[in-house]
C-alpha cells in the first residue's frame, strides 16, 4: 500500500503535469474505478469535462484535485481560467493496492489495466492525457465535496492558502510533514491513548500517512520498541519520534519512494529505490546497520503484529516494561 512519500511523489507529479489544465473529456473503462462515485460513470465524466484543475493536494495518504469550472476561460488553449471562485469539488484518487497516475501522449498504446482516462487541453507541449491504471481494483476515482478545515488551515500540502478539504478525508490528522503539524499536540493525543506505540502511529486520525514500513523505520531510527505504551511517551521521545519520522519520509522523497514491484510509480512510470536504504523493514536475518557501525553484532528480527509483520532490532529496540502489544 502506498504511504505518504510514494502518494507525495504522485502530487508533485501532477503539480507539474496537470495543475492549470482544463480536462475535455473523461472516458471510463471499467465502472468499477468509479464505484465511490455515487451518480455513477456518467455523472462523473459529466462533472469532469471542462472543468480546470487548480491544485494538487495532498494530506498523509489521502490525494486531490480541486476543481473549477472553465466555462468562463474566454478559449484559452492553456487550460487557465481568467477567474475562479472557491472551489466547491475535487476529483479524488485512491491508489489502493496498485493505482497509477500516469501522464501519457496520446499515441501510446493503452496500458493493459487501464481503467480512466481524461483527456487534457494542449499546454505548451504537455502529454494530453491522465490515466488511471489498476491492476487490482482496490484503488479509484470520485468527483466529491470539498468542506471547511476544521483548523482553518490549508487542506494539506499543495493547497496553496485553500482552507478546504474532502469530505472524505476531513477526519484524518494532518501529517508530520504538514507545516501544521503539531509536536505538542501529538504527544498529548499519545499520551491521551492506552496502547502500543505503533497501533498509535498507524491510526490515521492521530498522525496520517504512516504505514507499515515507515513506522518500523522510524521507530528503529528512534530507538523505540513498537509495543512502547504510549501513556509513558515523554515530551523528549515524542519529539524525537516525529524528527525520525521527517527525516525517514524526507529521504524516501529523494528517492522517488518505495517500490517493492511495478504497481507503484511516479506519474511517467518510473519505480522509487528507497528499498534499497531500509534499515529494518524487510531486514530479517541481517545485521543492525547502527550496531555495526557502532562495533556491535545484532541482528534485525521479524516480529508478528497485527495479521502484518513488524521488524526491529532486538538491542536498539528492546521490549518495555508494561508492552502493550
Amino acid at each position: 500500500m502506498p504511504e505518504l512519500p510514494e502518494v507525495e511523489v504522485v502530487r508533485r507529479g501532477l503539480e507539474t503535469w496537470v495543475v492549470g489544465r482544463r480536462i475535455e473529456s473523461a472516458q471510463v473503462l471499467d465502472p468499477r474505478s468509479v464505484r465511490r462515485h455515487a451518480l455513477g460513470p456518467e455523472d462523473f465524466s459529466g462533472q469532469l469535462e471542462g472543468a480546470v484543475v487548480l491544485a494538487a493536494v495532498r494530506r498523509g495518504k489521502f490525494l486531490w484535485l480541486p476543481l473549477a469550472d472553465g466555462a468562463d476561460d474566454g478559449g484559452a488553449s492553456t487550460g487557465f481560467p481568467r477567474s475562479v471562485g472557491v472551489p466547491h469539488t475535487a476529483l479524488m484518487a485512491h491508489l489502493g493496492m496498485s493505482g497509477q497516475l500516469l501522464i501519457e501522449d496520446e499515441d501510446q498504446p493503452d496500458e493493459k489495466h487501464l481503467k480512466v482516462r481524461l483527456r487534457l487541453a494542449e499546454a505548451h507541449g504537455l502529454p494530453p492525457e491522465l490515466r488511471f491504471v489498476d491492476q487490482r481494483i482496490f484503488g479509484g476515482l470520485a468527483v466529491v465535496p470539498l468542506v471547511p478545515t476544521d483548523d482553518g488551515g490549508p487542506g494539506g500540502s499543495g493547497s496553496v492558502l485553500l482552507p478546504l478539504i474532502p469530505r472524505e478525508a476531513a477526519h484524518i490528522a494532518r501529517d508530520p510533514l504538514d507545516p501544521l503539524f503539531s509536536v505538542e499536540a501529538f504527544h498529548a493525543r499519545l499520551r491521551g491513548r492506552r496502547t502500543g506505540l505503533k497501533r498509535a502511529l498507524l491510526d490515521q486520525q492521530l498522525v496520517s500517512g504512516i504505514g507499515n514500513i515507515y513506522a518500523d523505520e522510524a521507530l528503529w531510527a528512534a530507538r523505540l520498541h513498537y509495543a512502547r505504551p504510549t501513556d509513558t511517551l515523554t515530551r523528549p521521545e515524542a519529539a524525537r519520534l516525529v524528527r525520525a519520522i521527517v527525516e525517514v519520509m524526507e529521504r524516501a522523497l529523494d528517492a522517488g519512494g518505495t517500490s517493492f514491484d511495478s504497481l507503484y510509480v511516479n506519474v511517467n512510470g518510473a519505480s522509487g529505490y528507497f528499498d534499497r536504504s531500509l534499515a529494518a523493514y524487510g531486514q530479517a536475518g541481517r545485521a543492525c546497520p547502527r550496531c555495526a557501525a557502532e562495533g556491535r553484532t545484532s541482528i534485525i528480527v521479524r516480529e508478528s503484529f497485527m495479521n502484518r509483520s513488524s521488524y526491529r532490532c532486538p538491542h536498539c529496540q528492546r521490549i518495555p516494561r508494561n508492552a502493550r502489544w
